[in-house]
């Protein structure tokens, strides 16, 4: 089964400017999610979908090809999805045909080789994506809450009377950005990625760590050198 491997990394970003070349451990965020995927023997190619001349040149620097992609598929507003059908489409147009295609966003450098067969094991004939998952922290069954239009907070969950002790809650789960898989007919035909079959692939807190933030980038650091 022929797979590649896509990061989608623009030049724009809120909340910490520059994120996809940041340096961590002397290396930027892209070239480990490159070096990562390059190195697994399950993954065929390796391509780099961006809109800044910067990041298209760290890309090629660690091996990645380059797949430009339009200023109006790089903004705040711009769906992920359409991103990926962008870059399904280049290949498909050139006649480069795959079977699997797999995200790896840069936010996510702590994720191990073995996380990424685990998310490529997962997905089969029946499935139209695979997501990774780590255990929540905030089970929205017992401690989170809203506010409502008079300032009083619910929890979250309304059926959260049915546990008395937190042991019972059933056991929930965040999305992580460690990977994404998919096949390149799905993501061609859906407007929804979760309307269809979707596997979870479960990931150990240490290693999903997703960087939206300093904090994060901190977090991530942290753990890294202790790895190390």
């Amino acid at each position: 089964m022929k797979t590649y491997a896509f990061i989608f990394a623009r030049g724009g970003s809120k909340g910490l400017p520059g994120k996809n070349i940041m340096p961590l451990a002397g290396k930027p965020l892209l070239g480990h999610a490159i070096e990562l995927a390059l190195g697994l023997k399950e993954i065929s190619r390796v391509f780099v979908s961006t809109d800044d001349a910067e990041i298209a040149e760290v890309a090629r620097k660690y091996n990645a090809e380059v797949i430009l992609r339009p200023k109006n598929l790089a903004t705040d507003d711009s769906p992920e999805l359409e991103s990926w059908k962008h870059a399904v489409k280049k290949l498909f147009d050139e006649e480069d045909k795959f079977d699997r295609f797999i995200s790896l966003p840069t936010t996510a450098p702590l994720r191990t080789a073995e996380d990424i067969r685990n998310s490529l094991d997962k997905f089969d004939h029946t499935t139209d994506l695979v997501v990774t998952v780590t255990e929540s922290q905030r089970n929205p069954y017992f401690n989170m809450v809203k506010l409502d239009e008079k300032g009083f907070i619910k929890i979250l969950s309304e059926d959260n009377n049915s546990y008395s002790r937190r042991q019972d809650l059933p056991l929930c789960y965040d999305l992580t950005t460690v990977a994404y898989v998919s096949s390149p007919q799905y993501i061609l035909s859906t407007d929804n990625l979760f309307k269809g079959k979707v596997k979870a692939a479960k990931i150990p807190k240490e290693r999903a760590v997703d960087i939206d933030d300093m904090i994060d980038f901190m977090l991530a650091e942290l753990i890294f050198k202790s790895n190390k």
